[in-house]
């Protein structure tokens, strides 16, 4: 299998760098067979990128220890779909997922636009196999998966493509197998979705690119791109809310999302894409916002190349990162020779993206769009901020500084919460100008809403600043939705007659887009009731138990029995038996534990013990223990944090219903 992949990989190297030149000079000299011959090998590529990903996988079935990369990352004890996960699990694995998967999009984006947008066609071929070429030389030069283990005659073990002299190869008997953190059926999904995120900004990218190269500055290339952006935005909103899922689960701190610096790398890129997603509209309806339509993508990609480049440079200290490697010069160079290309690009085609509208009035549906982006621009740039501060004063004054959690909350906690009020308001205002008698008027049930909820939070009792204006702003935001879908929904069975739920599903269906968004909106509503519950009414207990000893958090009273110990395939499991009741009522038991697994004996990996339902989750995490069979434990109650991921079960619904 290394013989193939590494054979696919140099050959799919050649053929990319054939496409990146043939394409470009067969439209410049309009030659169109060299052009087609581009279009050919640009399937050529995807198909042997194809040919070099299964025959990694296979390696990883078929237990081909000789591949170092299959050697360290799985062993005969792990299921076979955490072999297939492994494929990523790892730095060269994941590098060759991003370009096989960028190959196969790249086949499919210019089959469905080969006659539709010919003229942009050969421009988007080079931009894209030339992306492909760069993560082409790094897997084929830099960090292959099919590095083979050879032994020298001394002993040594080392690791080439080709055999060096003097050697034979060399087969372990057992690999290392995954790190414990990813033991996990998280792993089947963020990493993925994540990596199809960064990856497939690549396509709306290379089309603004052609664009630019061609001139052909028109909307065509935006409908071109328009279900390949939701495709990428969807991927982005997949692969943070599994991400979020998995560290809730998994980690053990009790919280799910640590503003981390590689969780933030991927949310940068969700967020100046939704900001895309919402001003590209503007350029649509109105004329408007043609170079910050640009410059949004641009920076959109760059982004996403910087999350690759924080997590393979080992320059960021995180728990999602990879070692320090190599890698992470070379991934800044791409970085800045693709922002200086598109921002050189960009500047030379000012004349021709001068805006047909202007903004009528401060209060219009136009000014809200233009808001709402300059508000997740804003988040994206304090974020932003926030990572690269670290390696800003390292690099200067040689001093390493953390930005934590306070930073993020205390910067861009005000900047979400305006955005979440914005998405109740801007529905609701009409195009070009509101006189703001019927911005009240409009905003009558919305506010009436906001009212009655501060009213309801204040006489239970909550004083804190905090979730009074996030519950009050969701409150808003929801009643706001409601009225636009029941005034839609009204307004069609005046004319048809139909049924309410008929009318509803059909006003949804035939307007997929607005209410699509609605949809997402709602989504976002939920997600932030969730965040603000967990948040500020979270409560946890650190306590040491021995076996009879109880403890009370919240409304909960855990007593801890026994610790045990089990063995299951490639882990060994110590475990801690707990009986739990809630108001006195009998909950059953529940068993915490830590597994250790061979070769990561220093690296534990909690079994967190989670009950959820809608209104709170008991996270309950055991810690140490001792040899008289005292135990310790992490104890949280963290409420409402099943709406966070219904929430975000409803930010894809809305993703697929704008499809």
């Amino acid at each position: 299998m290394a013989e193939v992949g590494s054979a696919a990989l140099l050959t799919a190297l050649i053929i990319a760098a054939y496409v990146v030149v043939a394409a470009p000079l067969g439209a410049r000299t309009r030659r169109p067979l060299l052009v087609a011959s581009a279009r050919n090998g640009l399937l050529v590529v995807a198909g042997f990128m194809t040919v070099a990903a299964l025959a990694l996988a296979l390696a990883f079935l078929r237990h081909d220890f000789n591949i170092r990369y299959v050697a360290e990352n799985s062993n005969r004890a792990m299921p076979w779909y955490y072999g297939l996960a492994a494929l990523w699990g790892g730095q060269p694995g994941s590098l060759l997922f991003w370009a096989w998967t960028l190959t196969l999009f790249a086949a499919l984006a210019v089959h469905l636009n080969w006659r539709r947008n010919s003229e942009l066609m050969p421009a988007v071929m080079a931009v894209l196999m030339g992306i492909a070429l760069f993560f082409l030389v790094l897997l084929n030069f830099i960090s292959s998966p099919f590095e083979r283990l050879w032994a020298l005659s001394d002993g040594r073990v080392i690791g080439a493509v080709l055999q060096p002299p003097a050697t034979i190869p060399y087969f372990p008997i057992e690999g290392r197998g995954l790190n414990p953190l990813l033991w996990d059926h998280g792993m089947m999904a963020h990493p993925p979705m994540l990596l199809l995120g960064y990856m497939s900004v690549s396509i709306p990218y290379a089309f603004a690119m052609a664009a630019l190269l061609t001139g052909n500055l028109s909307t065509r290339w935006l409908r071109a791109t328009r279900r390949w952006t939701l495709m990428s935005w969807g991927f982005l909103t997949a692969g943070n809310l599994f991400g979020a899922w998995w560290a809730y689960h998994v980690l053990g701190w009790g919280g799910y999302w640590g503003w981390d610096p590689v969780e933030n790398a991927a949310l940068m890129p969700w967020l100046v894409m939704s900001a895309y997603l919402h001003s590209v509209i503007m350029q649509e309806k109105r004329g408007m916002l043609k170079v910050w339509n640009l410059g949004l993508i641009i920076v959109a990609f760059n982004l996403a190349i910087f999350g690759t480049f924080v997590v393979r440079s080992g320059v960021l200290s995180s728990v999602h990162a990879f070692a320090q490697s190599s890698l992470g010069p070379l991934f800044f160079m791409f970085l800045g020779t693709a922002l200086l290309f598109s921002l050189a690009l960009l500047f030379s085609r000012l004349a021709l993206l001068r805006d047909e509208r202007h903004l009528d009035g401060m209060l219009s549906r136009e000014s809200a769009f233009l808001y709402n982006n300059l508000l997740l621009v804003a988040i994206a740039a304090a974020t932003f901020l926030g990572v690269i501060f670290p390696i800003l004063t390292e690099a200067l004054r040689n001093v390493k500084i953390t930005v934590g959690p306070p930073y993020y909350q205390q910067v861009n906690g005000p900047l979400l919460l305006g955005l979440v009020a914005l998405m109740g308001i801007g529905p609701l205002l009409p195009w070009r100008r509101t006189a703001l008698p019927l911005l009240v008027q409009v905003l009558r049930v919305p506010l009436v809403a906001l009212v009655i909820t501060l009213a309801g939070l204040l006489a239970g009792g909550v004083r804190s600043p905090g979730p009074l204006l996030g519950f009050g702003v969701a409150a808003l935001v929801l009643a706001a939705h409601v009225q636009e879908f029941y005034t839609g929904m009204r307004a069609r069975q005046r004319v048809t007659g139909e049924p309410a739920l008929t009318a509803l599903v059909t006003l949804t269906t035939r307007n997929r887009q607005r209410y699509g968004g609605y949809l997402v909106h709602l989504g976002l509503v939920l997600v932030t009731v969730g965040v603000v519950a967990s948040s500020f009414f979270q409560v946890s207990k650190a306590v040491t138990l021995a076996p009879g000893q109880r403890v009370t958090v919240g409304r909960y009273t855990l007593t801890y029995e026994q610790l045990s110990r089990r063995q299951e395939p490639g882990k060994n499991v110590t475990f801690a038996r707990m009986a739990v009741a809630k108001d006195g009522r009998d909950l059953g038991a529940i068993r915490p534990g830590k597994a250790f697994y061979p070769n990561f004996n220093d690296q534990p990996a909690s079994e967190i013990v989670i009950r959820t339902t809608l209104l709170e989750d008991l996270y309950v995490v055991l810690n140490s223990w001792g040899e008289d069979g005292s135990a310790s434990f992490y104890v949280f109650v963290n409420p409402m944090v099943a709406w966070l991921w219904i929430g975000g079960a409803g930010l894809l619904v809305g993703g697929l219903v704008a499809w």
